[in-house]
């Protein structure tokens, strides 16, 4: 019988995770550049604050700073210190109780030898090496604390050798004596630049291999592997009290009754420093609670607090050519657990697919910028939101339509009373045998299953689309609306119309032409003016260049004409507005009511004072004002647009 067990995935990414939203990721990125981000700080922020369903870079760092004062906060380094004291205490009660009854004089002797103990538990300790304990509860706590201290001195060089050496023999102890001492003459081989270093690694090895779960596979895995653990230890040390290191020091001779296991260890100590001086030996931390940590655990603990001060900083790539690929996700599960791992290991796919699907790229001046391809689907979006505005705000069908005179689109639609576009034969026919063979019946052609053709009115507009850029606009929050506004537009003409010709202008002192990358990466720059005079002299000469096109110009602001263009190419700013600059703005207004443009007017804001000029601009072009909300201004311009461009 065949079985199968269902266990956790580990081999990489999970096979059946979502793929990365990558649209909601470069919809965010989109709307911090336009709002005055580069592309390169708005990636770093996406990554930063993370997308839905993904925490991001942030709340990593603050759960692992967390992690690591809970951890300091909560510990004490003195634990082993701590047990030995009170295992010698119940010694020597224990010691004191059994010899107290005893009325020979070997008794009192020995009540002598235990009240001349020297003070200090490690004095204590190595005087009574050699004591011949009566009580056999005192002479099992001396063995315990000898035990204790050899167990814990392994598990601060070899983790998990504490757990190896529980009810450790005689035999035990030679075995980790002599693995010590072959440890530190491979150690001294390869220091010597000996040739047959690692034949005799190999040999090490297969001899001592057991206590190396880590498996290393040549000699510097191995050093790398023992100096972070040893460099944790000395700091480990240096972050106790100079008498608790005086005591803890004395007591490690005794680990095991053997105190050639403390030579040996020093002697790792010392060829490791020299092997790896670049580890971290001389730093120490504070730890100030009331869980008293054994050696083990506290090297344990400032090896963790080395690992999230190396996460923390691959967390915040902000050293030069970081990348998320940097994060050790290993460390990140140890320390957070998997589903941070999960998390990076997203933003991380998140970061790769952006660039790789080439939605950001580089400029000639090698910093990131967005792609053509990522301006369309910010476009697209812009759009989609326009549309859905649009559809809410009216419950129309499509008007897209223009009768027989128009041109196909490439798809189809159901026929509708009073359509007189041409069939669509194949898509007709093919619902027709769907139908009857549905049915089971001969194919017979039903009204309901007739397509026609979808087509539309291709007749070609000049449109220029003049947007307020002055510092207003960012200040009261209307920099971002205005961006949207003009992708949108900009992304309906370049899809749907693409026989119409728009050009994007910005004014503020001065008016430019600006492609639509330009326009989204803009920054608000604080300026007096408004020159609106400026953007119409330039909007009448794109409607010029384009004699056969519908014109329609569109005009977004938020503050009356405070600036004009003069003869010799310079800006005269006035508030309140001179009336040369009114004079010279609604000049330029009837030059293009001449060409047949009407001008609407996208008043933002409540200004008496721009209410009464658009209202004169208004009567004099045949256009219109409209004072659309914040929200609601792309589905108001793009409306405007479609309703002109028909003529």
């Amino acid at each position: 019988m065949t079985r199968f067990a269902y266990l956790p995935w580990h081999d990489g990414p999970d096979p059946l995770a979502p793929p990365v939203d990558l649209r909601a990721a470069l919809d965010q990125i989109g709307r911090d550049v336009m709002e005055g981000s580069s592309p390169r700080a708005a990636l770093e922020e996406l990554l930063r604050q993370g997308v839905r369903g993904t925490r991001g870079l942030d709340d990593m760092t603050r759960r692992l700073w967390q992690q690591r004062a809970r951890l300091q906060r909560r510990n004490r380094l003195d634990g082993t210190l701590q047990e030995v004291q009170r295992l010698l205490q119940e010694a020597l009660e224990a010691e004191r109780r059994h010899l107290f009854p005893d009325p020979s004089d070997d008794a009192r002797f020995r009540e002598a030898q235990l009240d001349a103990l020297p003070p200090g538990t490690a004095a204590q300790v190595q005087e009574l090496a050699n004591y011949d304990w009566q009580s056999p509860q005192g002479r099992d706590n001396y063995q315990k604390i000898q035990d204790m201290l050899g167990q814990e001195l392994m598990e601060s060089r070899f983790r998990g050798m504490k757990q190896a050496l529980q009810d450790a023999t005689p035999e035990d102890v030679e075995r980790v004596r002599e693995m010590m001492s072959d440890l530190n003459d491979l150690l001294a081989a390869h220091a010597r630049g000996d040739a047959d270093t690692q034949q005799r690694f190999e040999e090490f090895m297969r001899k001592h291999g057991e206590f190396f779960p880590e498996n290393p596979r040549n000699v510097d895995e191995l050093i790398d592997a023992l100096a972070a653990r040893a460099a944790a230890a000395q700091r480990m040390m240096n972050s106790m009290s100079a008498e608790q290191r005086a005591e803890l020091s004395s007591l490690i001779q005794q680990a095991f009754g053997d105190p050639r296991l403390a030579s040996e260890i020093s002697r790792l100590d010392a060829h490791l420093q020299a092997l790896r001086p670049g580890e971290d030996w001389t730093s120490s931390g504070r730890f100030r609670g009331q869980n008293p940590f054994g050696m083990g655990e506290g090297v344990q603990a400032m090896q963790d607090l080395a690992e999230m001060d190396a996460l923390a900083e691959q967390l915040g790539q902000a050293y030069p050519g970081a990348r998320l690929e940097d994060i050790d996700l290993e460390a990140l599960e140890r320390q957070l657990g998997p589903e941070s791992a999960v998390d990076a290991r997203r933003l991380s796919e998140l970061e790769r697919a952006l660039r790789d699907q080439g939605l950001l790229e580089r400029a000639a001046d090698g910093s990131l910028r967005l792609s053509p391809k990522a301006m369309r689907r910010l476009g697209e979006t812009a759009l989609k939101d326009v549309v859905k505005s649009l559809s809410s705000r009216r419950g129309e069908r499509d008007t897209a339509r223009a009768g027989a005179a128009g041109e196909p689109t490439g798809s189809s639609r159901p026929w509708q009373f009073g359509d007189t576009e041409p069939w669509e034969v194949s898509r007709t026919v093919h619902n027709a045998v769907l139908r009857s063979a549905s049915s089971g019946g001969t194919v017979t052609l039903d009204v309901k299953d007739v397509e026609v053709i979808e087509t539309e009115q291709r007749a070609r507009a000049a449109v220029a689309l003049c947007v307020d850029t002055s510092w207003s606009m960012v200040q009261d929050g209307r920099w971002l609306p205005m961006k949207r506004t003009a992708l949108a537009l900009h992304h309906l003409v370049k899809t749907r119309f693409r026989s119409d010709a728009l050009e994007l202008i910005t004014f503020g002192r001065y008016a430019t032409k600006v492609d639509m990358a330009e326009l989204t990466a803009l920054e608000g720059v604080w300026e007096q003016g408004t020159n609106l005079h400026h953007a119409l002299l330039l909007a009448g000469r794109h409607i010029r260049r384009h004699p056969d096109a519908q014109p329609v110009v569109i005009v977004v602001t938020d503050g009356e004409p405070t600036a004009h263009l003069e003869p010799d190419g310079d800006a005269e700013f006035n508030y309140p507005p001179l009336p040369r600059t009114l004079r010279l703005t609604l000049a330029e207004v009837d030059k293009l009511a001449r060409l047949g443009a009407s001008v609407s007017v996208f008043m933002l804001g409540e200004d008496e004072r721009l209410k009464a000029f658009v209202d004169i601009m208004a009567r004099r072009s045949g256009g219109r004002v409209v004072a659309p909300d914040l929200d609601g201004l792309g589905a108001a311009v793009v409306s405007d647009y479609l309703r002109n461009r028909q003529g």
